[in-house]
């Protein structure tokens, strides 16, 4: 079975907590498979820090959401400010009881996921 993640780029901005799902997100990707933190989260983590690249990921509609993700991402970004990542724990087939298991900058995340 596949761990399928989505990952969203939101702006930075004042009043907007990083634990929260935003309101307006300017990109969306989604991951079919390896979509867990240890997997996709220090793959993002690395590409932020020491520009990586990232493979296997499918553009789509800012709309669109799976019923069947098991992460959400979130990277957050605005000009002269650093870079900050969301990861949300899914529920599937429900937006209920999604609970934000990282809040952090890029070497916070690959400390805590990083074997």
């Amino acid at each position: 079975m596949s761990t399928r993640a989505q990952v969203r780029f939101a702006t930075r901005e004042d009043g907007v907590s990083f634990s929260e799902h935003p309101e307006k997100i300017h990109a969306q990707f989604y991951k079919h498979s390896d979509g867990y933190p240890e997997g996709l989260g220090i793959g993002i983590a690395e590409s932020i820090m020491n520009s990586v690249s990232i493979t296997n990921w499918e553009i789509e509609p800012l709309t669109h959401k799976h019923g069947d993700l098991d992460y959400i991402y979130y990277i957050w970004q605005a000009p002269e400010k650093d870079t900050w990542i969301s990861i949300f724990k899914t529920n599937t087939f429900s937006d209920e009881n999604e609970e934000c298991i990282f809040v952090g900058k890029p070497n916070k995340l690959i400390g805590k996921y990083d074997k």
